[in-house]
C-alpha cells in the first residue's frame, strides 16, 4: 500500500479558496507556457497561412524579448551606430503649436549601460531593435505597406514617446524621430583608430508621427 505524496497532502491541507487558487495559477502557468510555445513555433516555422493569418500577433508576442536567431553561432558584428533623436509637437487650446528640442534616446540608453555593473538587456536592445526592425520593414521609405510594417513603426513610436514622457512633463500630440548613423570606427593592425569623418555620418529625419492616447 502507498503512502499519498507529499505534495498532495499539502495541496488538500490548504483552505478551500486557497487550493482553488493554487490550481488555477497551475493551469494559467502551464496556458501560458503552451502559447509561448505555439508562437515561437509560428515565428520559427516556414511561412504558412496560420502564421501569415495571425503574423501581428506573433510578431508582438516574440519581439523584442522572445526573438530567435543564429547570431550566437554565426555573429553579425555591426557596422554602423545609430544615434536616435525625439522631438515633439502639442497644439495649446488657442492652436498656437509648440515644438521642444530634440533629446537624444541613445545617450540615455549609454549612459544606463556605461553606470551599471549589471546592464538591463532591454536598455542595450530595445531602441536598436526596435530601429533595426523599421529598417529591414521599410528599407529608405517611410510609408508602412504591411502589418509587420506597421507594428514596427508603433513599437518604435511607442518607445521613443515612453522614454520622452519619463524625462519630460507635458502632453504629446506629435512626434518625431532623428537618426544619424555613424559607420563603426576602424582600427589598423598597429591598433591606431581611424576617426569617422563628418561626410561618412547619415542623417534621416522620420516623418511626424501623431500620438493618441491608445498608441502610447
Amino acid at each position: 500500500m502507498f503512502a499519498p505524496s507529499g505534495g498532495t497532502d499539502r495541496l488538500t491541507a490548504l483552505p478551500l479558496p486557497l487550493r482553488f487558487a493554487t490550481r488555477a495559477a497551475a493551469v494559467l502557468l502551464a496556458g501560458v507556457a503552451l502559447l509561448h510555445l505555439v508562437f515561437v513555433f509560428l515565428h520559427v516555422a516556414p511561412a504558412n497561412p496560420i502564421s501569415q493569418r495571425y503574423a501581428r500577433q506573433v510578431q508582438g508576442w516574440i519581439y523584442p524579448f522572445f526573438e530567435q536567431n543564429w547570431r550566437l553561432f554565426a555573429p553579425d558584428p555591426e557596422s554602423s551606430v545609430p544615434q536616435i533623436s525625439a522631438r515633439t509637437l502639442h497644439t495649446s487650446a488657442d492652436g498656437a503649436e509648440q515644438v521642444s528640442g530634440w533629446f537624444d534616446l541613445t545617450a540615455v540608453d549609454n549612459a544606463g549601460v556605461r553606470h551599471d555593473p549589471f546592464p538591463s538587456h532591454t536598455n542595450q536592445n530595445m531602441l536598436r531593435r526596435a530601429w533595426s526592425g523599421y529598417l529591414d520593414t521599410h528599407g529608405t521609405s517611410d510609408v508602412s505597406y504591411s502589418d509587420r510594417a506597421v507594428m514596427w513603426q508603433e513599437y518604435l513610436r511607442n518607445i521613443a514617446v515612453d522614454r520622452v514622457s519619463a524625462a519630460r512633463h507635458g502632453a504629446i500630440d506629435a512626434i518625431q524621430l532623428r537618426v544619424r548613423t555613424s559607420p563603426v570606427a576602424r582600427s589598423d593592425a598597429s591598433g591606431h583608430i581611424t576617426p569617422v569623418t563628418a561626410s561618412a555620418v547619415g542623417t534621416r529625419s522620420l516623418p511626424w508621427w501623431k500620438v493618441t492616447g491608445h498608441g502610447h
